[in-house]
């Protein structure tokens, strides 16, 4: 197929939206990325890109912008609430693909992605209200009144996606039951608890905590999640709520959370899909969270999307036509995003943790995190 007639519009800027817009341009496509925002920014919170992430971007070419604000790991470790060591493990995939796992600010991922679109590529104050898919080719319509029609439109529009709400599923996002509090905070205000390239994973009394450090700043991402019934999506918890959430863990990851700012804490409830059966039309086609949104635990959200628009780009790349493509891709991407959904909804738990490893059994935490 000549990709270099195909006129794509991709719904959204996030991960999902700037790593396809990336994966198809360099194909010879004209894309436009269309974003309701009228700034594109992320919340401070650290992730992990996985080596099968970074070499989508080296086959990109855009590695060396990825690494500029990345901090390498070789493994992570699980403990409990007091600090005991319940596993640890490698990452998975580095002998596959000779890179390992990276962890960046959020905010700097995101603005590499985007720094490495063409200039007026992505279109900010974009909301789209309406997509008709009925004709030969799709038509956009966004709230300012104006209309954009495209041979192929990838809706990744997030967990609350129109696209997918118009034209594949109607189900609402599912509440985990949890709530999140998120921040990055200097090395200094972690109070002596270790800091170097391992994630840790803290576990007890319902709650999970999340310790990334992002060496290259001299900061770690800390992340609480606690068991909380209220499902709103921004709740307004209160410092006091949050250290109550953390009682019986070691001494200094209390501190660390009274020490808290909370004008930097991003509090959000948990929230996923379940399943869906169809991601595409002849012309449509939905990636990342609009797709596959997933709770957070297994730390495979945006390094789904990223595959999504590596898979989705290979298979365009080899179809005959379009409709072959997304047909092609759904097949491939489906069964792996479904699982890792099932997954990442179990969480961890120490007794989860004891049923996979009776005495650690080495690799089997890694095979777990695999996609």
């Amino acid at each position: 197929m000549d990709l270099k007639n195909l006129d794509i519009a991709v719904v959204g800027a996030g991960y999902a939206g700037a790593a396809t817009a990336k994966a198809l341009s360099r194909l010879g496509a004209t894309v436009n990325v269309y974003e309701k925002a009228r700034e594109i920014h992320e919340v401070g919170a650290g992730i992990g890109l996985r080596p099968s992430s970074l070499d989508a971007f080296r086959t990109w070419g855009m590695l060396d912008a990825i690494e500029a604000v990345t901090s390498p790991s070789e493994s992570f470790e699980i403990l409990t609430a007091t600090g005991e060591r319940i596993a640890e493990e490698e990452w998975p995939e580095k002998d596959v693909f000779g890179l390992t796992t990276r962890f960046v600010h959020r905010g700097d991922f995101i603005d590499a992605l985007i720094g490495v679109l063409p200039e007026g590529m992505v279109h900010t104050a974009h909301r789209l209200v309406r997509i008709d898919d009925a004709g030969e080719r799709p038509v956009l319509t966004f709230d300012d009144g104006s209309t954009v029609t495209a041979d192929l439109v990838v809706g990744a529009d997030g967990i609350r996606s129109r696209v997918r709400r118009e034209l594949f599923s109607d189900a609402e996002p599912v509440y985990a039951g949890e709530h999140a509090y998120r921040a990055v905070i200097d090395v200094d205000a972690w109070h002596g608890l270790p800091f170097d390239d391992k994630l840790r994973m803290y576990l007890g009394h319902g709650t999970k905590i999340y310790a990334l450090p992002l060496q290259h700043r001299g900061q770690l991402s800390f992340d609480i999640t606690a068991l909380n019934p209220d499902p709103t999506p921004t709740p307004l918890d209160s410092k006091e709520m949050i250290v109550a959430t953390v009682a019986g863990f070691d001494d200094a990851i209390v501190a660390a959370t009274r020490d808290l700012d909370m004008d930097i804490v991003n509090i959000r409830s948990v929230y996923d899909i379940d399943p869906i059966d169809v991601w595409h039309s002849d012309d449509v086609v939905l990636v990342g969270d609009a797709a596959h949104a997933m709770c957070h635990h297994q730390g495979q959200g945006a390094n789904s999307a990223i595959l999504d628009a590596a898979v989705l780009a290979e298979c365009l790349t080899e179809a005959a036509t379009v409709a072959d493509a997304l047909a092609q891709y759904q097949a491939l991407r489906k069964p792996i995003t479904d699982g890792l959904q099932k997954v990442s909804r179990q969480g961890w738990s120490e007794d989860e943790i004891d049923s996979v490893f009776p005495g650690q059994k080495p690799g089997e935490l890694a095979a777990m995190m695999k996609e």
